[in-house]
């Protein structure tokens, strides 16, 4: 579901600006779940989501009195919640990478620079590709990238948002978007090949 389909239509932006106890209520219930995967996601842990899911609607309603509406409502509250999760994250790593060498430079050229160790999965077999063990490794890769790629990857591939909702919701380019894009999928493709690399040589000795 993409950030412009939500319904949020069905909410009065002026009943929420005056602080409507029942229009706030619908908001909530609109919202929640949709937060509380995209916050899941980010952090890999359910305490750290349903945190992350709360200060957005602590925040949110604080801030409505002053919701201009330059951006939609469902906008507005994706992007507290990344800021959130990311502020969350960084609390508790606070060596967490934030950019990557080379960062600045948002060419294709340089994103495609990177060497890949690419391994051919065609053999192995589909149970190892979907096992939960793979699922987990993937997520565990997820988080290993820098927040500037990660909150890229997971809005565009995982929620599914278009390049220019990404974008919008960011405050980046679509050129931003599609480069860091880019890097972000060839470090998990990375990453996996060399895991599937090793799972294909466990099971040919089998």
């Amino acid at each position: 579901m993409t950030v412009e389909s939500i319904p949020e239509t069905s909410l009065s932006v002026e009943a929420l600006r005056k602080g409507d106890r029942h229009e706030l209520a619908r908001m909530v219930d609109l919202y929640s779940d949709k937060v509380y995967r995209l916050a899941l996601k980010f952090t890999n842990n359910p305490q750290d989501a349903e945190d992350v899911l709360q200060e957005t609607f602590l925040k949110a309603m604080r801030a409505l009195p002053e919701f201009e509406g330059r951006s939609s409502l469902s906008t507005w509250l994706y992007r507290i919640a990344v800021n959130e999760a990311l502020m969350l994250l960084r609390k508790q790593k606070p060596d967490m990478a934030l950019e990557t060498p080379g960062e600045e430079d948002d060419s294709e050229e340089s994103a495609s620079s990177n060497g890949l160790i690419l391994a051919d999965w065609c053999c192995l077999p589909e149970d190892e590709l979907l096992s939960e063990e793979s699922r987990h490794f993937l997520d565990e890769a997820i988080q290993r990238l820098p927040a500037t790629l990660r909150s890229v990857f997971i809005l565009r591939d995982l929620e599914g948002l278009s390049i220019r909702e990404t974008a919008e919701l960011l405050g980046l380019t679509e050129t931003n978007v599609k480069t860091r894009l880019l890097r972000a999928r060839l470090f998990l493709r990375q990453q996996l090949s060399r895991y599937f690399g090793e799972r294909l040589k466990q099971w040919e000795q089998k």
